[in-house]
């Protein structure tokens, strides 16, 4: 334990020089359904709910509540696309823009960008319950269809709905019907730490991040307290606990055993790295993460490029300190 906390302890912020980088952003991913496949786009506008689109919709059972790939795996196969030009900063829909949902032995499904959808209510995704657009019966058909039960697609009722992160990490943040918070950071240098202990490796996907950056040292990203990209203001506020998703093959929905969790049960869970926290068993990989310009009513230049640089300003000194 004590080896754990001093090598976290030594990761300053990454692999730059002092002042400079410490690592790259080298991909940026959006996940417009939640717990569906995502987007890798060259660019993303960040919202005050994080990148703009980000788990905008979510599929919900018959009772409102949200579906993921905890409990239906199938989730992993539903490709969602978005007209490219909706990644620019100020791109707004017009009637003729959709966002295209495809799924294997499924016609493609249309799913209007700029229409009016009635409201529906005792939505529920985790702690947070109120109303949120329906997007009709084609789209109920269709999810349904695929998954093998009672499915509808709604989409977050910005307009009259707010779910806030949790306070005790990051107090005033919002998000729509992502697990808990805005960003997911993690790098490829943390992934190919992991893949050089699994007999299979497994991709990044399976970790669902929002910005995967690389050329730091494995897993500083846990002791990113402040980082800067593209002269925006990131705070890491939470190490990443993981739930049963990392074992789901993204590619065919179907789940492993045991892995990557087991081994990361070795080396990345709360007995190792956090030994003063309670949940002993969890593991973490990943940092969430908060955009203090996201705050702001100017959102003019909030936008996220592949490239861009990433520079660590503060610093935990610590595992101890580092929340989770």
């Amino acid at each position: 334990m004590e080896k754990a906390a001093s090598f976290l302890s030594s990761l300053l912020g990454g692999g730059g020089d002092a002042g400079g980088p410490a690592a790259t952003v080298t991909s940026v991913l959006i996940y417009p359904i939640k717990s569906c496949r995502g987007i890798s786009v060259p660019q993303a506008p960040i919202t005050a709910t994080g990148f703009r689109w980000d788990r905008q919709w979510m599929l919900v059972n018959s009772k409102g509540r949200g579906c993921t790939q905890r409990v239906e795996p199938k989730l992993a196969l539903i490709q969602v696309e978005l007209p490219p030009e909706a990644f620019a900063e100020d791109w707004q829909p017009t009637p003729n823009d959709h966002m295209v949902v495809r799924a294997p032995g499924m016609e493609p499904l249309k799913i209007p960008l700029a229409s009016e959808c009635a409201t529906i209510y005792d939505v529920s995704v985790w702690e947070w319950s109120g109303s949120a657009y329906d997007e009709g019966p084609e789209a109920a058909k269709w999810f349904s269809t695929f998954l093998g039960n009672p499915t509808r697609l709604v989409r977050f009722k910005e307009e009259s709905e707010t779910r806030l992160t949790d306070p005790d990490y990051a107090r005033g943040y919002n998000v729509m019907f992502s697990d808990g918070y805005p960003f997911l950071i993690t790098s490829q240098d943390s992934l190919d730490a992991l893949n050089e202990k699994l007999e299979e490796p497994v991709p990044i996907n399976r970790f669902r991040p929002n910005i995967l950056v690389k050329g730091c040292h494995p897993y500083a990203e846990d002791l990113w307290k402040t980082i800067k990209i593209n002269k925006l203001t990131f705070r890491g506020v939470k190490l990443c606990s993981r739930c049963k998703v990392p074992t789901i093959n993204q590619d065919t929905g179907i789940p492993s055993p045991t892995e990557p969790t087991e081994t990361l049960q070795k080396y990345r869970s709360g007995e190792v790295l956090l030994p003063s926290h309670k949940n002993k068993r969890q593991v973490y990989f990943g940092q969430n993460a908060v955009c203090k310009e996201s705050l702001s009513a100017n959102g003019e230049g909030r936008i996220i490029k592949v490239g861009d640089p990433v520079y660590v300003t503060q610093s935990f000194s610590s595992s101890g300190e580092v929340p989770a």
